[in-house]
């Protein structure tokens, strides 16, 4: 009795070593000798449709996320704040987060100048170049087919296109991550210690741009190296010690620059409470996610963080649930199952098989980082799902041409039939948590889906063959449609639509979705919210700006931005992104007061606090500039000048004797 794995492939597969592939004087338009003639178009049109999803109508959101934005247009005009990932050009707080990805954007601002698309192109060029780097990495082993099918689904990924149009790290992330991928795969085909040294690197980059998410494909690229590179277990291992010492000083040598220098010569590492780029690393932005236990974070109520009511109820179902399915789970099903089924399928094959490295690779990277988005209980908000695409992408690409290489087996086309009728049962279901959006659509996408579940399954069946040729391809072309028409919906509807504010999702409205906060402001704006600023505030704010190292000062960095983002001067941000760091102490703000350092406070909005027992300095600020100073109301701001009189008819530098 044959099982699949005994199946070989009915049909040849280019690989990258053939002896026939030329390495130089390739054109353009016909690609390499060993590829079909539709390949190189086919890609093109890939990359130029991708392109035009990612750039179509940028401008609409914005500065998109502001806390981001103002910190790239603070580094833009200070290098001190470029390197820091300052919130200010007066380096008063950084982010917090690494500042790879702010380093992108305020080279931006400083090449282009200060506007939405300065901030935003970046983030969909390295979508671009996403989607072509998964496409080349699959192809290389699995032939372009695969790699098309893995390009297309990941740049479909509703959460792809979000994040590809937003300013938030995900993008680099994303685009480094596959980098390191391909890095492996190259690695693997000579146990190349230099590659696979890159590959250790370009994570390290991955850290520098948003910490410790970076870590979760270590474990899959470090497999498929160690079980498939062609070469002893001493220097296999070995290898992968050079590539983690790579790793380490791509990463490390950031951190250990701004632990060294003095607190008094940099500005306050923004999300940790004591100052310390290790603690906001192992932390707020490291094993706090996991736990929950993240002191300083957002809550709710400004209380401690209960797990299933601010960030969702955690468990297997998660990914599937309301909030997050629709961003990224419409092939999380067919990615699955075509791992399980694929792996079957070369079972008995060598070690160094590269299919078998594939899927360790691509399927150890979902099942890890699926695993923790899954059950971590601290700070998590759906677009942290993009990291799931490229995974996703490649395994429905790999998955689904290498069984159709084997379907000479009798389980082969079955299973692949069971897949397309899984998707287009999903995404049924996920179109129909959005009843006013295309309603017409879900009953379409199912029933194509079946119909192109059963045209498969009647290949397997030897009176089929009379649908060989044109038959087999328009099943084939329905099953594809019927797939990804779901996410496509989505896609389209996302890069419609603006995206402002620090929580975003992709896609229409979804019926029992929690309702994140953020979005754009109001006058004030909020801890997750932009401030709007009126003309005549701008103006007021910009008036004898030079003579002040800060024009104004502000609880959180988003009230921060946008008064920063509309002036361009550099304001304080005072407690940080949730207004919960202890920087400035109500000490150190005095003294700044006194020392004429901020012209104005800037109230309206919420008041940062213990938001989940972090410092309440930024309301003993609040507090204390509220009984000092008289205020005036400038388009519905209120606002405080800290350089005249007090309330109590003293002048402002009356106030040194309190610090």
């Amino acid at each position: 009795m044959t099982t699949l794995a005994d199946a070989p492939p009915t049909t040849p597969r280019p690989t990258a070593d053939s002896p026939t592939r030329p390495r130089r004087g390739r054109k353009l338009l016909r690609g390499p000798d060993a590829d079909p003639a539709w390949a190189r178009p086919a890609l093109l049109g890939l990359l130029a449709a991708t392109a035009m999803l990612y750039l179509w109508g940028l401008g609409a959101s914005g500065w998109g996320n502001s806390f981001y934005s103002a910190a790239a247009q603070a580094g833009s005009v200070s290098w001190k704040a470029f390197f820091f990932g300052s919130s200010d050009a007066a380096n008063s707080i950084t982010v917090d987060k690494t500042p790879a990805s702010l380093w992108v954007m305020a080279l931006s601002v400083r090449m282009f100048g200060l506007s939405s698309w300065s901030l935003l192109v970046p983030q969909a060029l390295m979508g671009v170049a996403s989607v072509g780097l998964l496409h080349a990495t699959v192809r290389r082993w699995h032939g372009p087919a695969a790699g098309l099918l893995a390009g297309g689904v990941a740049a479909l990924t509703p959460v792809a296109v979000l994040m590809f149009r937003f300013n938030n790290p995900d993008a680099l992330l994303v685009l480094v991550l596959v980098g390191g991928a391909y890095a492996v795969v190259r690695a693997v085909e000579t146990a190349s210690t230099r590659w696979l040294a890159f590959a250790g690197a370009l994570v390290g980059l991955g850290f520098l741009t948003k910490m410790l998410q970076a870590l979760l494909v270590v474990p899959a690229l470090a497999l498929a190296y160690l079980v498939a590179a062609p070469s002893p277990l001493r220097r296999r291992i070995a290898s992968l010690l050079a590539a983690g010492a790579a790793m380490v000083a791509a990463a490390g040598w950031w951190i250990a620059i701004v632990e060294l220098v003095p607190a008094s010569m940099r500005p306050y590492i923004g999300g940790s409470q004591t100052n310390s780029i290790l603690e906001l690393t192992l932390g707020y932005n490291g094993f706090g996610r996991l736990t929950g236990d993240e002191t300083g974070s957002v809550t709710g109520g400004g209380g401690a963080q209960t797990v299933g009511s601010q960030w969702g109820a955690t468990g297997w179902g998660r990914l599937f649930n309301a909030e997050m399915g629709g961003q990224a789970a419409w092939l999380l099903p067919a990615a699955l199952l075509l791992l399980a089924a694929t792996a079957v399928a070369v079972g008995r094959a060598a070690r160094t098989d590269r299919t078998r490295a594939s899927l360790l690779l691509w399927g150890g990277w979902l099942l890890v980082t699926a695993l923790v988005f899954s059950f971590m209980q601290g700070i998590f908000h759906a677009y942290y799902l993009v990291a799931l695409a490229p995974a996703i992408g490649a395994l429905v690409g790999i998955g689904s041409v290498e069984l159709w290489h084997r379907r000479s087996h009798p389980a082969a086309v079955p299973t692949l039939a069971l897949t397309v009728a899984i998707t287009s049962i999903t995404s049924y279901v996920l179109l129909g948590r959005s009843a006013t959006f295309l309603p017409w659509l879900a009953p379409l996408v199912l029933v194509a889906g079946l119909l192109a579940a059963a045209g498969l399954a009647l290949l397997a069946l030897p009176a089929a063959r009379v649908l060989r040729g044109r038959g087999v391809a328009a099943v084939v072309g329905l099953a594809v449609v019927a797939s990804l028409a779901g996410p496509a919906a989505y896609a389209v509807q996302t890069a419609s639509t603006a995206h402002t504010g620090s929580i975003v999702t992709a896609g229409p409205t979804v019926t029992g979705a929690r309702s994140g906060p953020g979005g754009a402001g109001g006058p004030g704006g909020g801890l997750l919210s932009t401030s709007e600023v009126g003309t005549q505030l701008a103006a007021l704010l910009s008036a004898d700006a030079t003579s002040y190292t800060w024009t104004a000062a502000a609880v959180g960095s988003n009230n921060a931005s946008g008064y920063q983002l509309a002036t361009g001067l550099p304001v304080m941000a005072i407690g940080g992104f949730n207004g919960s760091d202890p920087s400035p102490t109500l000490a150190q703000f005095q003294a700044y007061v006194a020392a004429g350092q901020i012209h104005y406070f800037l109230g309206g909005g919420d008041v940062g606090g213990n938001q989940n027992g972090g410092s309440s300095a930024s309301s003993e600020i609040a507090a204390w500039v509220a009984q000092a100073f008289p205020s005036q109301d400038v388009d519905g701001v209120t606002v405080y000048d800290l350089t005249g009189a007090t309330a109590s008819g003293t002048s402002a530098g009356g106030v040194s004797s309190n610090v």
